[in-house]
C-alpha cells in the first residue's frame, strides 16, 4: 500500500478506532503512540550489480509503558491529524510505499508492510505483515522461481556456485 492509499483509508474510516494487527491475531496495544514518521529515500545496489531507487514512508508505533492496560484505541481521526501535521512540516511522497515500524517484548523490531485492512464494527484494523528477503537479481544469478521457493538459506542466490555476490 502506498502512502496515498493509506491516507484514503484513514480518511474514509476516520470515525473508527485504529488498530494494528502485526501478526495474525496479535495487536499493537491500545497504549500505542505514533512516535516518528520517516521519509526514506533508498538508493541500492543488488547482488547482480543492478542499481535501484525508491521511497518509503515509515511510521513508527510505540507502546507507552505508563499506559499499560489502556483499553481504548486511538481514534483514526487523531492518527490522521498527526500524520497531516507531519505532512505540513515535511511533505509526503504519496507514491511511496508505507511501512510501520514496531516491536514489543515478544516481537522483534521490524518494518512491516500493509498487507490489507478490515472493518469490524467500530474498528479499522490495519493488517501488517513481514516482507521476506529475496534475490533481486534472479535473472543474472540464474535463480528460477521454483528453485528459489525450494532453496534454503544456505542454497539461495548467493550460494558459492552462483553467478553473483
Amino acid at each position: 500500500m502506498n502512502t496515498q492509499e493509506l491516507f484514503k483509508v484513514l480518511e474514509t474510516y476516520k470515525d473508527k478506532s485504529l488498530l494494528f494487527e502485526y501478526t495474525p491475531n496479535q495487536f499493537v496495544g491500545a497504549n500505542y503512540h505514533i512516535t516518528e514518521v520517516k521519509h526514506i529515500s533508498i538508493d541500492a545496489v543488488d547482488c547482480g550489480s543492478e542499481t535501484d531507487a525508491w521511497k518509503e514512508t515509515i511510521i513508527q508505533l510505540w507502546e507507552s509503558p505508563s499506559e499499560i492496560g489502556k483499553r481504548e484505541f486511538m481514534p483514526t481521526y487523531k492518527a490522521l491529524g498527526i500524520l497531516n501535521k507531519v505532512g505540513e512540516m515535511k511533505p509526503y511522497d504519496y507514491n511511496a510505499e508505507v511501512k510501520f515500524e514496531y516491536s514489543n517484548t515478544s516481537f522483534h523490531t521490524a518494518q512491516l508492510f500493509v498487507n490489507d485492512y478490515e472493518i469490524q464494527d467500530a474498528k479499522l484494523i490495519i493488517k501488517l505483515a513481514i516482507e521476506k528477503t529475496d534475490c533481486k537479481a534472479n535473472a543474472v544469478c540464474g535463480v528460477e522461481t521454483k528453485i528459489k521457493e525450494e532453496a534454503t538459506a544456505e542454497e539461495g542466490c548467493c550460494a558459492p556456485a552462483s553467478n553473483c555476490c
